[in-house]
């Protein structure tokens, strides 16, 4: 067991501690600027799907907090626990930023390494934005990297010492919005190329394997995309500043629950100003009337955008919510 685990081992029970510790543990870096796990794949080893050629870069800001804008090359970073606490459950993160960057230490490898605590995995999203000149149709490609990350997970699962069916999704803010998405549309057609001659014929295997996750969690996520409800800021990046009602009915997550859901859990501040509580509250109501097992946590208090720092002291807890959560599912 490493120093690392064996520290927040001491402090399982201490959650101010163990997230002060988590959040400021200086990273090994071994791939870039920002991949801080010694595995990272991309989504797609040719042949990604839905581009055009453009001499648009990948830019990588570090002020605080890790912000990544105009995603080139899609990745998953994995974070695998110690074999000796490892449960077999994994998480799949998408971090948020309103679908402009993302919030990648913040939102992404900081709760990976806190699931990695608790013997879960955490598998880190770097998804395609949709305002890159790369993308030829801007709404789908979130969703598309968003399916091939829940494929390639599985895809893996074996050798990462994961149950293939205890995989589920976690998002942040516009994350969870995708997350969302994934989670009520991973029965949609994929927009994917033609692969029958891909050099990489392993893809006609993932390709065919299931993306539907096994659990949700959502954290202040925007789902709406009406009017007043919506984050209009991720609508925007999303879907233009003009979006036909068929978008906005397409991506309105709350709409498209169905007894297929899968059980989902729900975190959010009602003094969020950025997106409001009702975003959740109609994500709940559909998990509800759709028969779907939900637990929703709303606090009086804890803004936007806190992740595994609220200042708001009631809300440090949630960790432990989520964790007693996933521990019981079945």
């Amino acid at each position: 067991m490493t120093l690392f685990h064996s520290a927040c081992a001491l402090v399982l029970g201490l959650f101010s501690l163990t997230l002060s510790f988590i959040c400021s543990a200086a990273p090994h870096n071994t791939h870039g600027d920002y991949y801080i796990s010694d595995t990272v794949l991309p989504l797609w080893e040719e042949n990604i799907p839905n581009t055009r050629p453009s001499n648009e870069k990948e830019v990588v800001t570090n002020e605080s907090i890790i912000r990544i804008a105009k995603v080139q090359t899609p990745t998953i970073e994995v974070f695998l626990p110690e074999k000796q606490i490892a449960t077999g459950q994994a998480v799949v993160i998408f971090p948020g930023g309103g679908y402009q960057i993302l919030a990648y230490d913040w939102e992404g490898q900081n709760i990976a390494k806190w699931l990695n605590t608790r013997g879960i995995a955490g598998i880190v999203v770097k998804y395609r934005l949709p305002s890159s000149q790369s993308i030829r149709v801007t709404h789908q490609a979130p969703l598309t990297d968003a399916k091939r990350a829940m494929q390639l997970t599985r895809f893996n699962a074996k050798k990462w010492n994961i149950n293939p069916n205890n995989i589920g999704i976690m998002g942040f803010s516009a994350g969870g919005h995708l997350a969302s998405t994934l989670g009520t549309a991973f029965d949609t057609p994929a927009h994917l190329p033609n692969v029958i001659n891909d050099k990489q014929t392993s893809h006609l295997t993932i390709n065919n394997i299931s993306s539907r996750p096994d659990f949700m969690v959502l954290m202040y996520p925007v789902i709406s995309m009406f009017e007043p409800d919506t984050h209009m800021g991720s609508r925007n990046s999303l879907l233009g500043k003009k979006p036909s009602d068929s978008l906005i009915n397409q991506y309105s997550n709350h709409l498209h629950v169905t007894k297929h859901t899968p059980p989902t859990f729900i975190l959010h501040a009602n003094d969020d100003k950025a997106v409001p509580v009702e975003n959740s509250l109609k994500m709940y109501n559909a998990l509800k009337n759709n028969n779907v097992p939900v637990a929703l946590h709303v606090f009086p208090k804890g803004g936007h955008g806190f992740a595994m720092s609220p200042k708001y002291k009631p809300l440090t807890q949630w960790p432990e919510l989520l964790y007693q959560w996933l521990n019981a599912l079945p």
